[in-house]
């Protein structure tokens, strides 16, 4: 990790949005914190308010940290603060609004043709929304290309390798400015995982948004597939990974249990318990408390929040040696388990990752790779 980029001071904007989703729990830290926020928020200047709303989107924070700022702006009297507040939040509605009624849609025709559909990732962060509109299915992917561009006039977009090797499927629909991702039959990043792919259909539930009915994965299935997008894929949080896992771990919704047994059954147990880790020490950071993680996670994590650092608008994971260990862990676990056509796709990423890397410093772009 560089270090002078671990030691950098995070920019005010990053600041301003941490006090907005995790004020502390203490009576005297949340009234200095409060304190604290209106002197940053109220009076920031327009330059500032377009940095922070910019961080807050790309985390996928939007709806969460707005809102918030809202009530503190209004409080504080800046009617021009609360007024720009109320633009944005109201342009993001509006998109979430129109994304969700074609999510639905588009859950409606897969099962009206008999293929199931599980809305994993986008509707994690509720109230806020995903970039893409992500989808899992067990269905033939040519039924589903031909039922996209039947039905929704979609257009399949180039597939790079490392889409085929996840077995992911990325449509551009008109008048729908999100693209819709479908992962088809395996997930993972070289599309390694069987097991976690075949139980998401049968152990999904029903969540009621904006009174539109879904089916998302399971809160352990949810976990690992956050896990293996940020420990095992990207190597960075957006902070809504870190607001979304600690709402369901303070609502009690985790089955630690479940989750272990799910997560070690994937080979990735240690990338879970490592992620759990890391939310846990990040929002302790912040408000003052951490999760309250079983002592076999936080025992099987690897390592923790001290490690990750902000840069380029994330919070970034360390690769090496850090990440790089997990994913010989989970690459070990399948060769033990004689799983050798996810071994061999697995055994891929690092040959990926060097063709991405190259493919970005000559011109600037991986497209094509990842």
């Amino acid at each position: 990790m560089p270090t002078s980029t671990a030691q950098a001071a995070p920019p005010r904007s990053l600041n301003i949005l941490l006090h907005l989703l995790f004020p502390p729990r203490d009576g005297a830290a949340a009234t200095s914190a409060a304190a604290t926020l209106k002197a940053e928020i109220t009076g920031i200047s327009r330059e500032g308010f377009d940095d922070l709303l910019a961080l807050a989107h790309m985390n996928h924070v939007d709806m969460r940290a707005l809102d918030v700022a809202l009530g503190v702006l209004r409080e504080a009297g800046d009617e021009m603060g609360a007024q720009w507040v109320t633009d944005a939040l109201a342009a993001e509605h509006a998109r979430i609004q129109q994304a969700v009624s074609y999510l639905r849609r588009l859950c409606a025709a897969f099962e009206e043709e008999g293929h199931d559909a599980t809305v994993i990732k986008s509707l994690d962060h509720w109230p806020d929304l995903g970039g893409d509109l992500d989808m899992y299915s067990n269905a033939n992917p040519e039924k589903i290309v031909e039922l996209m561009a039947r039905r929704f006039q979609a257009v399949l977009e180039p597939r790079s390798w490392g889409d085929r090797l996840a077995c992911k499927w990325n449509f551009g629909i008109p008048g729908l400015p999100e693209a819709v991702e479908v992962h088809m039959g395996r997930l993972g990043q070289t599309g390694e995982q069987i097991v976690l792919a075949s139980r998401i259909a049968a152990r999904a539930r029903t969540v009621q948004i904006e009174g539109q009915t879904f089916r998302v994965p399971a809160i352990s299935d949810r976990l690992m597939i956050s896990t293996l997008q940020r420990m095992y894929r990207h190597f960075y949080f957006r902070l809504c990974d870190i607001v979304d896992s600690t709402e369901v771990a303070d609502a009690g919704a985790i089955d630690y249990e479940d989750l272990r047994d799910s997560a070690s059954a994937s080979g990735i147990w240690e990338g879970v318990a490592t992620y759990l880790a890391i939310v846990s020490d990040y929002v302790k950071k912040c408000r003052g408390t951490g999760l309250d993680l079983p002592r076999f996670v936080t025992g099987t994590a690897r390592f923790g929040g001290s490690d990750v650092y902000f840069a380029r608008g994330f919070l970034r994971v360390p690769i090496m040696p850090q990440s790089a260990r997990l994913y010989g862990t989970q690459l070990g676990g399948l060769l033990r388990k004689r799983e050798l056509e996810s071994s061999a796709r697995l055994g891929l990423l690092p040959w990926l990752a060097t063709a991405a890397a190259v493919g970005q410093k000559l011109t600037g772009s991986d497209k094509g790779i990842w």
